[in-house]
């Protein structure tokens, strides 16, 4: 699996490639230091996964993700930054990028590049426990052309907020089977994996 790591902190390139150099099926083909260097370092190496900071002097990350992503949406982007700011996690997951963890989370990087690579979703414990906050806030969603009916999207708002099919059931007065059921439905029209993609695509299709 090859890797393009970006961060304008070479301690912290250094850092990662030493961490990242412990597992064999992991290669890191280039490093570069600004969100213009990501840009063209992915036109040409096509890396399977591009992990980069947030916050450089040039262009920053969420700026060259945004760029890449327009021209390549297949593009795996794990974003690996210090700050759990909302804006960045709302921006991040609209963009479209794969993933969102906090520097300190370093023990869970490679287990997050390898979902990654497998089509998952992933964010750092502190990010997740925020979702469902930053969902809430989100306003109300058309999710029309899906073909979502009013009570799927109840349902859907229920997952957002982080509540158990068991919470869903009792709120909505239908059993737990009936809302297995329902989410089993909702995946399939949305196409999406499981509760964690349902809830990212209710956040950036608000």
């Amino acid at each position: 699996m090859n890797l393009v790591l970006i961060d304008d902190d070479l301690l912290v390139t250094t850092a990662l490639k030493t961490i990242l150099g412990t597992d064999p099926e992991l290669h890191v083909s280039a490093t570069g230091g600004s969100g213009k260097e990501a840009v063209c370092l992915y036109e040409r190496l096509r890396p399977d996964i591009l992990l980069m900071d947030i916050r450089m002097k040039e262009t920053d990350g969420l700026t060259a993700a945004q760029t890449i992503l327009a021209e390549h949406p297949e593009a795996r982007i794990l974003l690996l930054t210090t700050f759990s700011d909302d804006e960045y996690i709302v921006r991040a997951l609209k963009i479209g990028a794969r993933g969102y963890l906090l520097k300190q989370d370093y023990d869970r990087l490679i287990p997050a590049i390898k979902a990654v690579y497998n089509g998952q979703t992933v964010f750092g414990t502190e990010v997740t426990e925020k979702l469902p906050r930053l969902l809430r806030s989100t306003p109300e969603t058309d999710l029309c052309e899906y073909h979502i009916s009013e009570k799927e999207l109840e349902i859907i708002k229920g997952v957002a907020e982080g509540l158990s099919n068991r919470e869903i059931a009792e709120s909505l007065y239908l059993s737990e089977g009936t809302v297995r059921n329902y989410l089993s439905s909702i995946l399939a029209k949305l196409e999406l994996r499981d509760r964690t993609q349902l809830a990212i695509f209710y956040l950036t299709h608000g």
